[in-house]
């Protein structure tokens, strides 16, 4: 064997692997973070390794509080993608009586979209009118999921308790939440192209665990 082999680390149970992650989170951070919004930007970091998030989050004003209140409600949550979905913890979101509906993969989604010539996405975004009013918006992939979500909520059709506003790519996603941060609700929105579905299911996640008590991490 070279002696060049990387040694393997012994083995560590989660928690404590969280924990520590969490105590370099906290040293390497650029700066200082305001209290409200720290677990919901350490968490980001702790899913993407990516410090800079502690500059590009953007926070409406109120709008942790507004959606941890919705949540604890029973509000459901709208998902862009199925990964969104997968990622978040759907049984703390069940106590409160939440559910999350990703919509995409319907058959009568697919069928609209095709006949209209629009994304998938957008057509997602009218079909979660069948949950009611109140829901959080969990947007992770789709930049055309944000444009018509704020669209509908310009017409009145939508009247979300927050917005997370976070996809990824290169084509019309900055532009996507810059709208949906003049569209008069709550938010929270990773400004330029950085995001993805992994970060919209950690925001939900901090979300939720910060509703009895301080937020983990």
């Amino acid at each position: 064997m070279s002696n060049d082999t990387p040694r393997i680390p012994p083995p560590i149970p989660p928690a404590e692997i969280e924990r520590r992650s969490f105590e370099i989170i906290e040293r390497e951070l650029p700066h200082a973070l305001d209290p409200a919004q720290a677990p919901i930007i350490k968490r980001v970091i702790h899913t993407t390794a990516d410090f800079s998030y502690a500059d590009s989050l953007r926070f409406s004003e109120g709008s942790i509080e507004r959606g941890r209140a919705a949540l604890y409600g029973g509000a459901h949550i709208v998902a862009d993608t199925q990964m969104v979905r997968a990622g978040i913890n759907k049984k703390k979101l069940a106590a409160y009586g939440g559910e999350v509906h990703c919509f995409m993969a319907d058959e009568d989604v697919a069928r609209e979209a095709a006949e209209r010539g629009i994304t998938r996405a957008a057509v997602s975004m009218e079909k979660s009118a069948i949950i009611g009013e109140n829901g959080v918006y969990a947007i992770g992939n789709a930049p055309t999921a944000l444009i018509r979500l704020y669209e509908l909520i310009g017409e009145g059709r939508l009247h979300p308790a927050l917005v997370i506003g976070v996809p990824v790519g290169f084509v019309h996603v900055a532009e996507a939440k810059e709208l949906i941060m003049r569209a008069g609700v709550p938010y929270i929105v990773a400004a330029g192209r950085k995001g993805g579905s992994n970060v919209a299911a950690a925001v939900c996640n901090a979300l939720l665990y910060g509703i009895d008590g301080p937020a983990e991490g």
